[in-house]
């Protein structure tokens, strides 16, 4: 008998406050509030997009595009299980006086079981890279590093089930992305039409990844080599360059410092790179000056000119 997500949130929120050092009851640092704010923007996304493709198509639409039989009910049981996760953060929010970020108004592009879980995975591996990138930030509260670890071997569940269904390696890679919670934020705005209450995290000008699309089913994978074709709006960056200056994508995967490939430049604001050797699974790329020597958060911090744009490669 299958609890309703009302039960199963109330009940862990029971555990949560027995426990004999529950995180409600420990004060949270500034940044436990970011991370967690940032965690629970992220959790209503997804209820919300897991929501939509529960209820927006039938079993048998899903078995007619080839996903396996009761795979529709896995995509109910995802929406019901992003429900608990951002209960529990907004409860614990609420319990040491934090306002929890509301839900936003979304909109979600797509059309079809197939193009609903295609961007699935897409958003799925942002949240998972944003509970990787929090975690530095949560190691002076044990429990609420826990607890945040336990969500996220969850969210890496249900993304290993999305890929399955549509044919592809749930683990396509030995390492998943870390990302800074800027990049996380900025990922998730496109998604957002409303917003009651916005975090207080820098919006970055666009970039967006305009060809290839992800190959059907993620296979095969896009190889090494092939253009990749991002477009900018100059007039948006915060800072002056000069339009001789060379451009370049830093691409963010997995473990491994980001990869610079200076563009072609094709036209105002657009220009093509190729795929780098030794990346997989998803890519995060973003526009900059610098031709390396740059990690991730001095990327977010002061390297970035336009992004990230999300790259799915396997």
């Amino acid at each position: 008998m299958r609890l309703s997500t009302a039960s199963l949130a109330l009940g862990l929120l029971a555990v949560v406050s027995a426990a004999p050092a529950p995180i409600s009851k420990r004060a949270l640092s500034s940044n436990d509030t970011a991370v967690l704010q940032l965690a629970l923007y992220l959790e209503n996304l997804e209820s919300t997009l897991y929501s939509q493709g529960c209820y927006s198509f039938t079993e048998e639409q899903y078995l007619a595009e080839g996903f396996p039989p009761g795979f529709r009910d896995n995509v109910c049981l995802i929406a019901e299980q992003e429900l608990i996760h951002a209960a529990t953060i907004s409860s614990i929010l609420l319990e040491n006086g934090v306002t929890p970020v509301p839900n936003c108004t979304y909109q979600f592009p797509f059309s079809s079981p197939t193009t609903f879980v295609d961007l699935a995975n897409m958003i799925t591996s942002v949240g998972i890279g944003a509970y990787l990138g929090g975690a530095p930030l949560l190691m002076d509260n044990d429990v609420l590093l826990t607890s945040a670890a336990a969500i996220l071997t969850n969210e890496a569940r249900h993304d290993a089930y999305l890929r399955a269904g549509l044919g592809a390696s749930p683990f396509p890679t030995p390492f998943d992305t870390p990302l800074s919670g800027v990049f996380a934020y900025n990922l998730a705005q496109q998604f957002v039409v409303f917003c009651p209450m916005q975090l207080p995290i820098i919006i970055l000008p666009k970039l967006n990844l305009t060809s290839p699309m992800p190959p059907p089913n993620l296979r095969p994978p896009i190889p090494a080599g092939t253009p990749l074709m991002f477009v900018w709006d100059p007039s948006l960056f915060f800072v002056t360059v000069d339009p001789a200056a060379p451009l370049y994508i830093a691409m963010i995967n997995q473990l491994l410092p980001p990869v610079f490939e200076q563009l072609t430049i094709t036209g105002t604001g657009m220009g093509t790179v190729p795929v780098p050797e030794g990346v997989g699974n998803v890519v995060f790329a973003v526009l900059t000056t610098f031709s390396g020597g740059l990690d991730q958060n001095q990327l977010t911090s002061f390297g970035t000119l336009s992004g990230p744009a999300e790259v799915v490669i396997s």
